[in-house]
């Protein structure tokens, strides 16, 4: 008799979460970034498994959590949850932590992954053929690269989906070992560290207060004056400067040039912090994205960033 209750996704449902998936980025925000688009793809799965409004609620709003990878690499992503959300609905011991955790561990690696495969290898591959032929006014070229590009993407997110799928029912089989616990603490700790280590690179503040102004001594600058006219003076300055030589005769060290020379990248460290802080006091997202606005054009004007 239970056998018969349990809940299934059927491969309807599930074709159904894969075309709406196609508009994962519709309704990219600052706030959550694709947030919404996952949510909206969930939606026929989520009616599926859950039948009370409360439940439906419940689902949708831990769907609505932060999210971003690369478009194409969502789908096994889906996948897993998809799976791990079925066996919720049938009674599985899998909560809210543990989805979530899942979702941002592979979002972070497979970000990664979509660039280079498809921005960088198939795309321009595909272009630079349908290019070829459309230079050449063949009406065959644009259509190659519609047609082409459509199968792969649209192939490649349903059969990864399908993959995540079926990975997720074998991750949620054996509940009494705690293979999901391990991997949801894994795919944490992984996706925290890629966030982390991102940083640097997301994050830049810089300081524009001038603490010294030094002359340097000739010989260590480009002599403008003394150049030659026209294209040799280009030259000679890009030579100079090749060779070291600064730009300016006076070196202007700024508050930044020390801060970075105590820990790079320490202002957008500490600042990062501050927000997570905030966020953790339940200070809403958009009025830390606005303040951070307007404290960043109040300092620029003051001179200060």
């Amino acid at each position: 008799m239970a056998d018969n209750k349990k809940i299934t996704l059927t491969k309807r449902d599930r074709v159904s979460v894969w075309w709406r998936s196609t508009f994962i980025q519709g309704s990219w925000n600052y706030e959550r970034m694709q947030n919404g688009g996952w949510a909206y793809s969930m939606i026929p799965a989520l009616k599926k498994l859950y039948k009370t409004k409360e439940d439906r609620s419940a689902a949708l709003k831990r769907h609505l959590e932060f999210f971003n990878t690369h478009p194409y690499l969502a789908s096994p992503i889906l996948g897993v949850t998809l799976s791990l959300e079925e066996d919720r609905a049938n009674g599985a011991p899998i909560d809210d932590v543990a989805i979530q955790g899942v979702k941002v561990g592979m979002m972070g690696p497979l970000a990664g992954v979509g660039d280079p495969v498809f921005w960088f290898t198939v795309k321009p591959i595909l272009g630079a053929l349908a290019a070829s032929l459309a230079i050449g006014g063949n009406i065959m070229g644009p259509l190659i690269y519609f047609i082409f590009w459509n199968l792969i993407r649209m192939g490649f997110t349903w059969y990864s989906q399908e993959f995540g799928y079926r990975a997720g029912s074998r991750i949620s089989e054996d509940m009494s070992g705690g293979l999901l616990q391990k991997v949801t603490k894994g795919a944490t700790i992984l996706g925290m560290f890629i966030l982390g280590a991102l940083i640097n690179r997301w994050v830049v503040v810089k300081f524009t207060p001038v603490v010294s102004t030094i002359k340097q001594a000739k010989g260590a600058f480009i002599d403008w004056a003394n150049l030659p006219h026209g294209a040799a003076g280009i030259k000679e300055a890009l030579v100079q400067q090749a060779a070291g030589r600064s730009l300016d005769e006076y070196k202007v060290t700024t508050l930044q040039d020390n801060l970075d020379l105590l820990v790079p990248g320490l202002a957008g460290l500490l600042l990062t912090f501050l927000c997570m802080w905030l966020l953790k006091k339940k200070v809403s997202p958009i009025i830390i994205i606005l303040g951070l606005f307007v404290v960043g054009v109040v300092l620029h004007v003051l001179h200060v960033m």
